[in-house]
């Protein structure tokens, strides 16, 4: 009986540290660290690398401790893949149709920054701003559409017939601004 008393008092002791290591649960700015880190760590899993690599910098910067070392991998990692994705397009529309093949795959944030690196260089390129009026239409953005849209068919007027027929503009369809701009009375 001596020894299940014993052993009831020794499971009621909270557990031992080395050398006055607290656990990271113990710990809040460890564990903040390490819920930044397993943020990080997602990004490079959805292939955002860029910020990826800031995270992963920003914690190494605050002293991230026995993750150093995972940290500098994964920083090279991310500057690796950033070196492969740097695209380079033989012309615009060779541009287009990358943030196009963005925009079908659902990657939406790097479509739309594609359409405005094609915007930066070209700032006439009508595609391009009917590139953004697709991409407001699939996320539900109908104001941002509009304007996008408006502005492709100002800049070349074929954009209204091809909007027509365009089915990634069918839940616009309903918009009686968007039937009036594809259908304008003469």
């Amino acid at each position: 009986m001596a020894q299940t008393a014993k052993t009831v008092t020794a499971s009621k002791r909270s557990p031992r540290t080395i050398a006055g290591a607290v656990s990271p649960a113990d710990d809040p700015a460890q564990a903040q660290i390490l819920a930044d880190y397993e943020a990080a760590v997602r990004l490079m899993q959805e292939g955002k690398f860029e910020k990826a690599r800031s995270s992963f910098e920003k914690l190494l910067a605050a002293g991230a401790g026995n993750l150093s070392d995972r940290i500098r991998m994964y920083i090279s990692a991310s500057t690796t893949q950033l070196s492969r994705a740097k695209a380079s397009f033989a012309s615009h529309e060779e541009h287009y149709d990358y943030a196009v093949s963005l925009l079908n795959d659902g990657h939406y944030e790097d479509a739309r920054e594609q359409f405005q690196e094609i915007l930066k260089h070209k700032a006439d390129a009508d595609y391009a701003f009917y590139g953004l009026a697709v991409l407001a239409s699939m996320t539900g953005d109908s104001h941002t559409c509009l304007e996008h849209l408006t502005e492709a068919i100002r800049r070349n007027p074929r954009n209204r017939i091809q909007a027509r027929s365009d089915s990634d503009f069918q839940d616009m369809a309903d918009d009686p601004r968007f039937t009036e701009l594809l259908y304008p009375e003469v």
